[in-house]
């Protein structure tokens, strides 16, 4: 704590109204807005402006306090819900963000219905009287996969994601032009609740292309985006990702006095905005999950408010990261995140009120005069009975029932295929004739299982690069050699995105021996392979089941409700329910339940399919609470 109460001391030193506003310690005077609302403004003539060291709306001082909220982490249903838990929170603003890689997942394919709606989020938003901080991209971090960029940019072998690389300003021209009429009409100045709107996200730290930023912001500006721009970077980085005439905003990572003094340089007496303030992080895979002192950052958030800083909360409610959408980061070694994306934020992953919730309610509401909805109930969840699979089918047996295979010389990655795949597994085919030690040269992306003849050899990854090999069928010339290769997650920031493609990415050797002539098979387990596997007859269960292979069960349900999903004696998969895709499971933890939420449940009979990789459990388990790791 001492060292953020350093810091604020140092922004005493930037105007003479913050030093004055310190004075008040811990009286501060009640901040009235009830007037500064969506329903409320009707008659709009000036938008969120700066004015000195601070924000008006109308010409009325305005403190912003936001909560971060992402529409595809959270089910359709329950949109209004978080929204409203948002707004009796105490929260006046929803910031909010376009993941590119949802909205044309393939080449020229645009998809904004449905779950992808974010039209209507916003629109929702400002029912419950939220106003919104948009950040539409085209890169938008958030922990996920290529940081939101979609993977198929990577078929240019020559790509250079977030720079005025022509086959990337293309791409991002083309979808800009899908998407940003989509958001002007809901812009503060054509009467909807957008105020600000965030040009790309940290690229002080990427910084490859100094010409990128401004490029960014003249393709917003061009089309129509004329509320408040901002860029948002952590400490070090505020000059490198700063564009002329656009307000800099501060992450809290890397904060410290010389950040203050940066910023007075740059931009004189401003408001300060602190973009990004959490006290917790993801989790990733194998790693002791992340706890935050709520303590301190309540004291920090006094702090701030005496000072008249204004803040968005990261995350507010951070959701979950269904089917394969999370993304990976490296710490001496790749990390892929969790499914949960809990972040220890003020809801719960489901959407379960946490103690901090009140604690910040009631701080908000002894210090702002603000419309306070009725709080939702708490959500209800429950623990079905335990469902135990009776039927199988390997993996093995579905490969007649897919797209046809792609033959190649060498392997290639999962981008370059010709069917583009851009996650879950790829395998790959070949034959050997001889022993030996199998070498991945760091060509493995992500975990690859090996098998020979059926029989699973071992497995390579980040930190495995060899196995050896021994023909089990002696008697046979050539052995069939399958390499299952799973895409973890590509990085969700740094210079090493442009390098993430996924799969087999250059030779694999036995011995000094390139292999050649694989059969390559994708398996990216959308929606049409999951109801492919109901073509085949499936075996029945008699004894224990070697994975890779797909388990079958069936819940019976009353009355759908919120539960989680125990995969207790399982080893590693994913999981489906009514073809829902709800995330991996993984041994190693920490993250031990999967989410599934109610309104993806029937009355009545409801599917399970589990992926599950190596040795499979007996039963799949149901908990009425979240088990996310010691």
């Amino acid at each position: 704590m001492w060292g953020f109460l350093v810091r604020l001391e140092w922004i005493l030193c930037l105007s003479s109204a913050l030093a004055v506003m310190a004075n008040f310690g811990d009286n501060l005077p009640r901040i009235n807005q009830t007037h500064l609302t969506p329903s409320q403004l009707k008659n709009r003539k000036e938008g969120l402006q700066i004015k000195g060291s601070e924000f008006t709306l109308e010409g009325f001082p305005f403190r912003i306090l936001s909560g971060t909220v992402h529409y595809f982490r959270v089910p359709r249903r329950y949109w209004w819900d978080r929204l409203l838990k948002l707004k009796a929170c105490g929260f006046n603003t929803l910031t909010t963000s376009i993941p590119w890689n949802l909205h044309e997942p393939t080449d020229n394919d645009f998809y904004f219905t449905g779950t992808r709606n974010f039209e209507d989020f916003i629109h929702m938003a400002s029912q419950v009287g939220l106003w919104v901080i948009l950040c539409p991209g085209p890169y938008i971090g958030s922990d996920l996969d290529l940081g939101g960029l979609p993977s198929w940019l990577l078929k240019d072998q020559r790509m250079k994601l977030r720079t005025t690389y022509k086959g990337f300003t293309r791409a991002v021209n083309r979808y800009f032009d899908q998407l940003i009429p989509k958001v002007v009409p809901l812009q503060y100045t054509k009467g909807g609740p957008i105020i600000a709107v965030q040009v790309e996200n940290e690229y002080g730290s990427y910084n490859l292309d100094r010409r990128y930023m401004p490029y960014v912001k003249e393709a917003l500006v061009t089309r129509g985006i004329e509320v408040l721009l901002m860029t948002a970077d952590s400490g070090p980085e505020l000059r490198k990702g700063h564009i002329k005439n656009v307000l800099v905003t501060v992450h809290q990572k890397g904060v410290n006095q010389e950040t203050y003094q940066e910023l007075a340089s740059i931009q004189g007496a401003s408001p300060i905005m602190m973009m990004v303030y959490t006290a917790a992080s993801f989790d990733t895979w194998g790693q002791l999950r992340k706890y935050r002192d709520p303590q301190m950052l309540k004291r920090d958030v006094t702090e701030m408010f005496k000072l008249k800083f204004s803040l968005n909360f990261y995350m507010f409610h951070g959701g979950t990261n269904f089917g394969f959408m999370g993304g990976a980061t490296i710490l001496h070694t790749y990390l892929p995140v969790v499914t949960s994306y809990d972040y220890m934020a003020l809801l719960r992953e489901e959407g379960e009120y946490t103690p901090e919730y009140t604690v910040y309610q009631e701080y908000f509401n002894s210090i702002l005069e603000l419309p306070m909805p009725l709080q939702p109930d708490r959500p209800e969840s429950t623990s079905y009975k335990s469902v135990i699979p009776l039927h199988f089918l390997p993996l093995w047996d579905i490969l007649d029932f897919l797209e046809l295979p792609f033959e190649s010389i060498k392997p290639i990655s999962m981008e370059m295929l010709p069917v583009h795949q851009s996650y879950g597994y790829i395998l790959y085919e070949t034959y050997i004739s001889k022993d030996g030690i199998l070498y991945s040269r760091g060509h493995v992306q992500d975990r690859a299982q090996v098998f020979l003849n059926g029989q699973l050899i071992g497995v390579l990854d980040h930190s495995t690069d060899h196995l050896s090999i021994k023909k089990n069928k002696p008697y046979q010339k050539r052995q069939l050699l399958r390499i299952l290769v799973e895409n973890q997650g590509r990085l969700a920031s740094g210079e090493d995105m442009n390098t993430q493609r996924k799969g087999l990415t250059g030779d694999i050797y036995l011995n000094n021996s390139p292999l050649r002539k694989f059969v390559i098979y994708s398996l990216d387990m959308e929606p049409r392979i999951i109801r492919r596997l109901f073509r085949k007859s499936w075996r029945p269960i008699s004894k224990h089941v070697q994975g890779p292979a797909f388990f079958y069960g069936i819940l019976k349900v009353g009355e759908p409700k919120d539960t989680f999903i125990k995969m207790e004696g399982w080893t590693k998969g994913v999981v489906f329910v009514n073809g829902e895709n709800l995330g991996r499971y993984w041994k190693k933890g920490p993250q031990e339940t999967l989410y599934l939420p109610g309104p993806w449940l029937h009355s009545g009979t409801n599917e399970i399919v589990v992926l599950e990789e190596q040795r499979a459990g007996q039963e799949i388990k149901f908990l009425k609470y979240p088990y996310l790791g010691p």
